[in-house]
């Protein structure tokens, strides 16, 4: 672990910092062999629940079995987009979010904190689940336009987007 992280009281990080170090640890479990994530969804500064790529609970993993590559084909803006997609493993959103319906944790008003900025299925949960702000690292941006008209649907939705500054 990166020793920075450890800061004296007079360099501690920010409530910001502390929880998107925190990303990276929780990526750690993840089972996707193609890229590890990492999510921490907090309220009232308290985290309650984090979540990494990963298969749903019961069922083989990409570390184990393989991805399951399927080629998808989106129409956006008219123009039809192909993209490889592996359609065996959850997002990190997707798992923080859905360990809060399983223990029946309100996630109304929480920020979620994720190293990239979420796809667009993922900015659709973020707004079903009532999260407010979503801090992100870093920008994974396709060619096909969904991820930046997911930006704009959290923004228009009434969500705060901030691109985390390191």
């Amino acid at each position: 672990m990166n020793a920075d992280i450890f800061k004296t009281k007079e360099g501690r990080p920010s409530w910001d910092e502390y929880f998107m170090n925190l990303t990276q640890f929780v990526a750690k479990r993840a089972t996707c062999t193609r890229k590890k994530l990492g999510a921490v969804l907090v309220k009232n500064k308290r985290i309650v629940a984090t979540g990494y790529n990963g298969s749903p609970s019961g069922q083989p993993h990409c570390d184990d079995k393989g991805c399951f590559v399927v080629p998808t084909t989106q129409i956006v803006d008219g123009q039809e987009i192909a993209r490889d997609h592996c359609i065996r493993t959850l997002h990190a959103e997707q798992n923080a979010i859905m360990q809060c319906a399983l223990n029946g944790i309100p996630t109304d008003g929480s920020t979620l904190y994720v190293m990239y900025n979420p796809c667009y299925q993922c900015a659709k949960m973020v707004i079903a689940a009532g999260i407010k702000r979503v801090v992100f690292d870093a920008d994974y941006f396709h060619d096909d336009g969904l991820d930046h008209k997911a930006m704009d649907m959290m923004k228009e939705s009434g969500i705060t987007v901030d691109k985390f500054k390191r």
